[in-house]
């Protein structure tokens, strides 16, 4: 489907504000696998680790990211804002109809985004992450290293971190790169750490930023 209103017909994504409000979409659900047998990929996973940070901190996620990520960094642009109240010059994101319409994503996504992504960035911030990151400004370096270790080969994709895409060339990483999607919304980014050179692709809709990033990756 194009978007995923069909999941706020149970629980209207307006609601969606906090990261206990997301649980209820995953709580009774089986388990896909036992614990340890395979890799997937799972935004209910980030959450539960977002729960995890605040029940350590004593604080909210988002009050918790930009403390400790967007603050350090210098990413002032930057922030877990909500849909009903954004700051000025943020862009809103289109999802195109089958008849080549648009719309607006506002009824689509949540309300304001969690531990899985939402948050707003500008591409200058982004390159201020990278920089945070690599400089150690974030994490200790050991921390650092065990955050951009290749841990597991997913087919088709390469390697993963946690929480980061990793692509090897003659057993070198190449790149370390970061994605997010959602209706009315792509985001690709990456460093090169032989260059470090990095790039930012942002897009307000649901698949422009990798036609973008794809065509620069190829002369990098």
């Amino acid at each position: 489907m194009n978007d995923f209103e069909e999941l706020w017909k149970t629980r209207p994504m307006y609601t969606l504000r906090q990261l206990e409000d997301f649980v209820p979409m995953f709580r009774n659900l089986p388990m896909m696998w036992t614990p340890g047998e395979r890799f997937h990929y799972n935004n209910a996973g980030f959450i539960v680790l977002g729960l995890l940070v605040e029940e350590l901190s004593g604080i909210s996620f988002s009050d918790y990211v930009e403390l400790h990520i967007f603050k350090p960094c210098g990413m002032e642009q930057s922030g877990y804002f909500t849909l009903d109240a954004l700051p000025a010059n943020c862009a809103l994101g289109y999802i195109e109809e089958e008849n080549g319409s648009w719309r607006t994503n506002i009824y689509s996504i949540p309300a304001k985004g969690g531990a899985d992504g939402g948050a707003f960035v500008t591409a200058p911030d982004m390159q201020l992450f990278w920089n945070g990151l690599m400089n150690h400004t974030l994490l200790s370096p050991v921390l650092t290293s065990l955050l951009l270790t290749p841990h597991i080969h997913v087919d088709g994709e390469g390697y993963y971190g946690y929480g980061v895409w990793i692509t090897l060339r003659e057993e070198k990483v190449f790149k370390f790169h970061i994605m997010g999607y959602d209706p009315g919304v792509s985001f690709r980014s990456a460093i090169y750490p032989a260059s470090r050179e990095t790039v930012v692709v942002l897009c307000n809709t649901s698949s422009g930023a990798s036609q973008i990033f794809n065509l620069i990756d190829k002369h990098l």
